[in-house]
């Protein structure tokens, strides 16, 4: 649990670049998930869960104290940091490090994704901003919506 806590290597900035369409105003990280999920203090001490995988910015708590408080709750680790898939995971050798999340083969904003999903280990802020991205684009679209995704691979660099 603690080493959720440990997000002073991280950079902020970096992590909210492809978010400020949801988020933008000036935060700083709390805490984070596994999965990439992000916790935010804005300037009036409220903690937000930025849900990566759904998009959603949800405020949880009025102060950190409050948040940490929270944390303490066995229901809540499940909901917010989903305790049970990451020793799963574990369990599998998908064990993250300190700039690393897990993510899954198929974004999980998608409803098909499902459990045949596999997961694996990604570099955070990749991570963060692919799932950015894609939840910017579909942000507007009604729920059951049918998206079809276009992958466009980049051309290979000129050799120097």
């Amino acid at each position: 649990m603690d080493e959720w806590f440990v997000v002073d290597h991280l950079d902020i900035e970096r992590l909210l670049s492809e978010w400020r369409w949801l988020c933008p105003s000036e935060m700083t990280l709390v805490a984070r998930a596994a999965f990439g999920d992000l916790f935010l203090r804005d300037a009036g001490g409220a903690v937000f869960w930025l849900n990566t995988a759904i998009g959603k910015l949800t405020r949880v708590a009025d102060s950190e104290r409050e948040f940490c408080e929270m944390v303490n709750k066995s229901e809540k680790r499940t909901e917010w940091f989903a305790e049970q898939e990451v020793q799963a995971c574990a369990k599998r050798g998908l064990i993250p490090t300190r700039y690393q999340c897990i993510a899954f083969s198929l974004p999980l904003i998608f409803a098909e994704s499902g459990s045949s999903n596999t997961p694996y280990i990604v570099d955070i802020y990749e991570c963060v901003a692919f799932l950015g991205d894609l939840n910017r684009q579909v942000s507007n679209l009604p729920d059951g919506s049918k998206v079809r995704l276009r992958v466009k691979v980049p051309e290979p660099s000129p050799p120097q």
